[in-house]
């Protein structure tokens, strides 16, 4: 066996030193406030989070519910009738398939116009360029009811029918700026070398468009879209003041049955329609998760 060196130790006054003893590492306080204290961010997000997802949860439970009088408040018998026939309801799914008519045209127009303005506003100077920022806050800043009323004085003045017609210009104007601030703040954090290595590659000024900038920019753009369409199908106030007599849209169809009773396909279709937005958010993310594994 072969022989341990004892350790060393040097003389003192009272005798040999002895080597000092490792201490052991601190424990943390136990307890419910020191727990409280280290989890306080989750348990607030999550709270804020149930918090916001439970009138989604109650509008689902409820659509599963079979009411005996007109007003679906409590919960009496579990039934699948309204999911069998979501178009049980007379001018149901005429004014459900109007908003998202509109909504889809709405997203298009408001997408084309807003990416445009937000490269002008990104990418160039130009006279009036703080001038025109501080107006594109305006509409997200004011309350609905002044642009609702301001925009159906204009076409009164115009002697424009209401209609169709007015509630998509209005929903554009409405939805205008939302994406002008998302694209612009993608626009604004894009590497302007990106850019300026596909012009020494040789790629004209539309190869590098199509090629770096709108795929750099599409992230943006994507967010600046689904928002629009979300605003545009769920506004009620400025598609009120500029809707015509014969255009019933799903959220003015909604407020007109609340006075006699909501049928429980309201619940089924904004059921649905969270769902779908779930889902395409789910998508994007796991898609993009993709793309960062694979880079």
């Amino acid at each position: 066996m072969a022989a341990t060196t004892p350790t060393p130790t040097r003389e003192t006054a009272h005798g040999p030193e002895r080597p000092p003893t490792p201490r052991k590492p601190a424990r943390r306080r136990g307890g419910p406030l020191a727990w409280l204290r280290r989890n306080a961010v989750v348990l607030a997000g999550s709270a804020t989070l149930v918090y916001l997802l439970l009138p989604n949860l109650v509008v689902l439970l409820f659509s599963f519910n079979k009411p005996t009088g007109r007003f679906n408040h409590e919960w009496r018998e579990f039934s699948t009738d309204a999911w069998a026939n979501p178009c049980g309801v007379a001018d149901m799914c005429g004014s459900l398939a109007l908003s998202l008519k509109i909504a889809g045209l709405a997203t298009v127009g408001a997408t084309l116009f807003g990416t445009l303005a937000a490269f002008a506003l990104a990418r160039h100077r130009f006279r009036g360029k703080g001038a025109a920022n501080g107006l594109i806050f305006l509409p997200m800043a004011m309350p609905e009811v002044v642009m609702a009323a301001s925009l159906g004085t204009l076409f009164l003045n115009m002697r424009v029918e209401f209609g169709f017609t007015t509630i998509l210009i209005a929903h554009i104007m409405f939805c205008l700026s939302f994406v002008i601030v998302a694209v612009k703040a993608r626009v604004a954090s894009m590497d302007p070398r990106l850019e300026e290595a596909a012009r020494d590659l040789y790629a004209g000024p539309l190869q590098t468009f199509l090629r770096v900038t709108l795929p750099l920019a599409a992230p943006g753009i994507a967010a600046g879209a689904l928002l629009s369409f979300a605003l545009s199908f769920d506004d009620f106030i400025i598609t009120q003041f500029n809707a015509g007599p014969s255009t019933v849209t799903f959220p003015m169809f909604v407020w007109g049955a609340a006075q006699r009773g909501v049928p429980v396909q309201v619940n089924v279709i904004g059921t649905a329609m969270f769902v779908i937005a779930v889902g395409i958010v789910l998508v994007g993310q796991i898609t993009a998760n993709r793309r960062r594994r694979h880079a």
